[in-house]
């Protein structure tokens, strides 16, 4: 599989292959062009000079620094599907092990990366062109069912979250929107499945007010816990509102520093952040129209960041009523 494409591949038209019945239909205007943006736009998160400039320009993008790439895609926003979906918000684990699955399954052995971004959509383009040159309607079908379980399992569960917070980063914010609607036609022409993806169902407890202090710092750094994400950025702005100090380092510790300077301010604060990110995924539902709600993605991180709310409110206000820390 080749990453990038040649600027004008971006715009040169391909054979429309059909589709398996009960599918939406792929109009010609949509057919263009189609696997190679997705691959582009996973390449770019690559960062590999001169290639990944040259690329950005193609898409009508403007270039990122080395310093800016390193700044979101390195350090702030790994773009890992783990990270988002695991109990633990790190590398590797069970959301890792699953889209090497499906790299198995198609006959293809999968990178040490393979839940990363680009890795990901490389993969879909490579079904989506395998399924157009194949030979037979069962091998379609099947390469169908598999560039749809990539869709909807490893990519709708935690890329609309992600990005989310990275288009908060000016430079990101147009990379961000073409992906966005990208993705957004990708789901327009695939049938929703009936029931939420595995990582979701499966998915670690909340936050929890009974789970004691060390949970909840762990449960605050693994979005998929909280409902939300939490950069070291948004610490500094939660330091900066609360008044408190920011360690530097990992999050749970810059997180568990502020809070042992002014619970209740820093629990106040992430309960609005999480407010805000319930928001959000409430506004992405909304524009996807014809998934039920009990198999909606977004509307399973919108719970889940609404039941954080609740308890962080919940420790806030204890926190305020046993007055200042450390008093």
């Amino acid at each position: 599989m080749s990453p990038e494409p040649e600027a004008a591949s971006l715009t040169a038209g391909r054979p429309g292959a059909s589709r398996p019945a009960g599918q939406c239909q792929e109009g010609p205007a949509l057919t263009p062009g189609r696997w190679e943006l997705l691959r582009a736009l996973g390449f770019l998160t690559l960062g590999r000079p001169g290639e990944s400039s040259r690329l950005a320009v193609s898409l009508g993008l403007h270039p990122w620094t080395a310093a800016e790439h390193t700044r979101a895609f390195v350090l702030a926003l790994p773009p890992y599907a783990s990270i988002y979906l695991g109990q633990e918000g790190k590398l590797g684990g069970e959301a890792a092990d699953r889209v090497a699955g499906v790299w198995r399954a198609t006959g293809l052995i999968p990178p040490g990366d393979a839940d990363h971004l680009a890795a990901i959509l490389a993969l879909y383009g490579e079904l989506g062109e395998m399924s157009q040159s194949a030979a037979s309607q069962a091998a379609r079908d099947r390469l169908a069912h598999l560039r749809s379980a990539v869709l909807w399992e490893h990519l709708v569960p935690w890329v609309p979250p992600y990005l989310a917070a990275i288009r908060r980063d000016p430079p990101f914010a147009p990379w961000a929107s073409l992906l966005d609607r990208a993705l957004l036609r990708e789901m327009a022409l695939s049938d929703p499945p009936g029931g939420l993806p595995l990582a979701l169902r499966d998915a670690p407890g909340g936050l929890a007010a009974e789970g004691g202090y060390g949970d909840l710092l762990d449960a605050l750094t693994a979005p998929a816990r909280a409902g939300f994400i939490l950069t070291h950025d948004d610490l500094g702005a939660a330091a900066r509102q609360a008044g408190v100090g920011l360690r530097r380092g990992e999050r749970r510790f810059a997180l568990a520093a502020m809070i042992e300077q002014d619970p209740a301010a820093t629990l106040a604060w992430l309960s609005e952040h999480a407010r805000h990110w319930a928001c959000l995924h409430r506004l992405w539902s909304r524009r996807r129209p014809g998934i039920a709600g009990a198999a909606d993605p977004a509307r399973w991180w919108e719970r889940r960041a609404r039941s954080a709310v609740t308890v962080l409110r919940g420790l806030a206000d204890a926190a305020r009523a046993a007055g200042p820390a450390g008093g």
